[in-house]
């Protein structure tokens, strides 16, 4: 499902504007996103948890050229991992 799918499906499930389905989608991902950036989890409980974690800094090959070496360096990534009932849910229902 791409943007314009979920919203337009957000739009159908409450029964508002796609245009109010968008602006309401924008704040919340802007939320999540402020959120994290202040290095903040966020955990909806069910649902799942988001964090950001810091990858170390690594020596790595370059898939090209095997025999050259690149440094890797740290950065950040963000992850989730889905609750207990989002799995139960997807397991249930992808028989």
């Amino acid at each position: 499902m791409n943007r314009p799918e979920f919203i337009n499906a957000l739009a159908t499930k409450t029964g508002i504007s796609k245009k109010e389905a968008e602006y309401n989608l924008d704040a919340v991902l802007e939320v999540i996103e402020e959120t994290l950036i202040d290095g903040e989890d966020i955990k909806f409980v069910g649902f799942g948890s988001w964090n950001v974690k810091e990858r170390a800094a690594r020596i790595g090959r370059n898939p090209r050229n095997p025999q050259e070496v690149i440094n890797v360096p740290s950065f950040k990534t963000v992850t989730f991992k889905p609750g207990k009932t989002l799995k139960d849910n997807i397991n249930d229902n992808l028989k």
